[in-house]
């Protein structure tokens, strides 16, 4: 269609046990630096790379999501158990099937860079969305020496490339 736009829509995915001003943070820089119309925080059930033993009950994490959010453009949901998946590449093969009219950015910090190999069926996670990695210090050098950052630094594109 001639003149459509898809909507520009980050997406952070996580425990948020609980949400706090990092995550709020890195999402209103993205709205700005990728010129998003809004984020969306994917509140998990249950992360398989950590150990759920102190985590907080879904409701009260994404009760702390919604705090953190307000007056933001920042959407927490708990899609994922709506959609019944557990696996990031399986909820973002759902959501752009779901959602034709979006153009979904994968947001992460570079401490999950540095563990992103570690991630399940994480080249087609790339292949799906653009990933944009915002920095953390302390962890950009391990995210540097990481092996999924061996294979995606060739796709690197300015952020407003994306």
């Amino acid at each position: 269609m001639a003149g459509s736009r898809l909507t520009p829509i980050g997406l952070l995915g996580g425990s948020f046990n609980p949400a706090h001003r990092g995550h709020r943070a890195i999402s209103l820089f993205a709205i700005e630096a990728l010129g998003l119309d809004e984020v969306w925080w994917l509140v998990s059930p249950g992360n398989p790379l950590k150990d759920s033993k102190d985590m907080a009950p879904l409701a009260a994490r994404l009760a702390s999501a919604r705090q953190a959010a307000r007056r933001a453009p920042i959407r927490p949901t708990a899609i994922e158990t709506r959609l019944g998946t557990r696996y990031t590449v399986d909820t973002l093969r759902r959501l752009v099937r779901l959602y034709p009219n979006r153009r979904f950015i994968w947001l992460m910090g570079a401490d999950n860079l540095a563990q992103f190999h570690r991630w399940r069926d994480w080249r087609r996670i790339a292949a799906l969305v653009p990933i944009a990695v915002a920095t953390r210090p302390g962890y950009d050098a391990r995210a540097l020496k990481a092996p999924a950052w061996g294979w995606l630094r060739r796709f690197v594109r300015p952020a407003s490339g994306l």
